[in-house]
């Protein structure tokens, strides 16, 4: 049943010749005037440089973690690493190359028809949607084909190796199965440069939309992207970095990581499937004892063909959006589009699992999940969108004063983490009432199973936001601006939902991730039990560490969030200077470009491979996975109340700028885009950054596990 993997393989190939034939039709249509295309050349080329720029350093650390990989496990895991990161950095480019590409033509066609021009933008954002997910299910299937040995069930084993100078302080050989370290790396290739894109991305776009609001908008009131404040082209620039290239690589490495759980999970479950507790397992999955060749394969490749089938719902969905009639509620064909998508791909995931060998408590999982990823987003949009009572009374005390306006926010935000957290919670535990270990990975997997159209979704909002910037820089008639507008306020509802998903599916599949890494330094097929961590034990050289391990990963989401905030401040302060110096040295020339700190970049990137592997060593594999809990509780909420309180006060202010409470230039204005700038490194920054650190931790331990010891090295 091998031969399975072949119909992915051929999806994710015609997944990105879609790509190409969604850019052949933005290519047919005209990029209008000479002005609005020099300012689309200017965003174009700041994106490209920041993104060559960032790829060319992050190679050097990424050939270096290969080198290590190579040296402490096999080539096979070095080339998993580098294909992760090569793709990853790959959807980021893609995903630039489009929205600098369709934001001009965007901004024409609305001076003509809002439907064409809301077309031309889903056009954009379906290039980055279906890359995304074709190259990160192609890569996978790729590693099954080239690497196919390694998967062999007649030979799949925890091996032993020796490893020179390692070997010999830990004074035993390491273990691990192979198959497992070479799908753990090809996801730490992909978190890795998820993360790096979105601390740089994030540092710069954010930096760069605070001085063009506190300079431009605040002091000297300018509109919005107006052309003679010195970060307008560098906002624009920004919008694409962070939103679409950081976001692009964010979303691969959450649909990575939530398949290669389960196939992880699945693999140890298959060495050590004669023991007891292991069989318990199975019969909830519905696999009998002494699963045959054939059943192996199938369990194995499910998860890629249910992601497989996702990509057909999105391609279907993203041609219903297309060819809707529906000119006068665009929102309701955004959102028509995107439940039409999942309700497809659950359709898709039932015929799955009605053919393969499992039983239909994994269809449930997958449900849950996809529902707990709904409901999620859902509540975000209500805290976060200006059409509900949350954000129309924050904007009423932002009216009297910017103090009063960030404190109502983020009362709001940490207000905004009750009920998703019930909702994970009860989603955890049906879900593995349901099908064990399995059901929480399944979880996570039917929250991304249609990340083609929530990526394809939210880089539609850039695209739009770019659209309106170039309309105000290219001096078009109000009206196109107000049509630009309307198609970016209909992106930021998505993207509220898109990132509940993303928290969400953060949740489930660091879950499944640390459960794989407590078995991943099994020692040999009857250690392969459900694991166990004592908290509260007895035994002083597991229960103390593991406890304390717990407040030290429930710390770290906070140390690196400061240090997340802090670049981003330096960096707009540096920014803000030089539009100041600009606006009174040169009034009549004012341009101003800004890079990012790489080495600030690399530096709080390095925070998240050190962390594991220091306490790894230090205190042992049991408080290894305390410490990933506490960070996983941690950054959990501290995701939901950074990119709620952002979008909130966002919103707010975009409120009161519809003529609430005085309008645009008024004092209430003045203090809303205060309180927005708070709001900015909070959600676009800190928020998304949180959920790619966990995931990345538990990869991360998950590939170094074996050399971890057993206890505190001080006992």
């Amino acid at each position: 049943m091998f031969e399975l993997i072949f119909i992915p393989a051929v999806i994710c190939a015609f997944a990105l010749l879609s790509t190409l034939l969604f850019n052949r039709y933005l290519a047919k249509h005209d990029a209008g005037s000479e002005k609005m295309k020099e300012l689309q050349k200017h965003i174009r080329e700041g994106a490209w440089t920041f993104m060559f720029e960032e790829a060319r350093v992050f190679a050097v650390v990424t050939g270096i973690i290969a080198v290590i990989l190579w040296l402490l496990f096999y080539w096979e895991v070095a080339s998993a690493f580098l294909l992760g990161a090569f793709l990853s950095m790959s959807a980021g480019f893609i995903g630039m190359h489009s929205a600098t590409f369709a934001n001009a033509r965007v901004t024409n066609a609305a001076q003509h028809s809002e439907k064409k021009a809301f077309n031309i933008a889903i056009a954009g954002g379906a290039i980055m949607g279906l890359a995304v997910a074709g190259l990160a299910l192609g890569g996978l299937t790729l590693l099954f084909l080239i690497f196919r040995e390694a998967f062999n069930p007649a030979t799949l084993a925890i091996e032993s190796k020796a490893v020179p100078l390692v070997s010999s302080i830990l004074g035993r050989d390491i273990n691990f199965i192979k198959a497992a370290l070479i799908v753990s790396a090809y996801s730490m290739g992909a978190s890795l440069v998820a993360l790096f894109d979105r601390v740089g991305g994030g540092i710069f776009t954010k930096a760069a939309d605070m001085a063009a609001d506190l300079v431009g908008k605040a002091e000297v009131h300018l509109p919005e992207d107006d052309p003679r404040n010195p970060a307008s082209i560098a906002d624009n620039v920004g919008d694409n970095v962070g939103d679409v290239g950081g976001l692009g690589a964010d979303l691969l490495e959450s649909f990575v990581g939530s398949i290669i759980s389960v196939i992880v999970i699945y693999l140890y479950v298959y060495v050590g499937r004669s023991n007891a507790s292991i069989s318990a397992l199975l019969e909830q999955l519905g696999a009998p004892l002494g699963l045959s060749i054939q059943q192996y394969w199938w369990l194995l490749i499910v998860p890629l063909l249910i992601i497989s089938f996702g990509i057909i719902a999105t391609l279907i969905a993203l041609f219903y959006m297309v060819v809707s009639k529906r000119a006068k509620n665009l929102q309701a064909t955004l959102m028509n589009g995107t439940r039409l998508s999942a309700i497809l791909t659950m359709v898709f995931a039932f015929i799955i699992i009605y053919l393969s060998p499992m039983n239909f408590s994994v269809f449930w999982c997958i449900l849950i999940g996809a529902f707990a990823g709904i409901a999620i987003g859902y509540i975000a949009e209500y805290y976060t969108s200006s059409a509900y009572r949350p954000v129309k009374k924050l904007a009423e005390e932002t009216s009297a004063g910017a103090a009063i306006g960030i404190t109502g926010g983020m009362a709001l935000g940490m207000l905004s983490t009750f009920i998703p957290g019930l909702v994970v919670a009860i989603a955890i535990v049906a879900t593995y009432w349901l099908a064990g270990l399995f059901g929480i990975a399944y979880g996570a997997l039917g929250m991304l199973s249609f990340v083609g159209m929530t990526v394809s979704v939210d880089t539609y909002g850039p695209i739009a936001d770019n659209a309106g910037g170039i309309a105000q820089g290219a001096g078009l008639p109000e009206k196109v601006r107000k049509i630009t507008d309307r198609l970016d306020a209909i992106g930021n509802t998505t993207a509220a939902v898109g990132k509940g998903f993303a928290i969400g599916s953060a949740a489930f599949s660091a879950l499944a991730l640390i459960v794989a890494y407590m078995w991943s330094a099994a020692g040999s097929a009857g250690e392969v039990t459900i694991p166990t961590i004592e908290m509260l034990s007895a035994n002083p050289k597991i229960g103390a560490t593991v406890i304390a391990a717990l407040f030290l990963g429930a710390m770290i989401p906070y140390v690196f969030s400061a240090l997340l905030i802090q670049a981003v401040s330096d960096t707009a302060k540096k920014m803000v200077e030089e539009i100041k110096r600009q606006f009174r040295k040169f009034p009549d020339i004012l341009k101003g470009k800004r890079k990012p700190d790489y080495n600030k970049c690399i530096a709080i990137t390095s925070i998240t491979i050190i962390l594991p592997l220091l306490v790894g060593f230090a205190l042992g594999k049991y408080a290894l996975a305390g410490f990933l809990i506490g960070a996983l509780l941690s950054c959990m909420q501290l995701a939901i109340y950074c990119a709620n309180t952002g979008g909130a006060l966002d919103n707010a202010k975009k409120y009161i700028e519809d003529g609430h409470y005085g309008g645009k230039g008024s004092e209430a204005h003045v203090a809303s885009v205060i309180g927005d700038t708070v709001g900015d490194p909070l959600k676009d920054t800190v928020g998304p950054s949180l959920d790619i650190l966990v995931k990345l931790m538990s990869v991360i331990a998950i590939l170094f596990a074996s050399l971890f010891p057993a206890y505190p090295i001080f006992f």
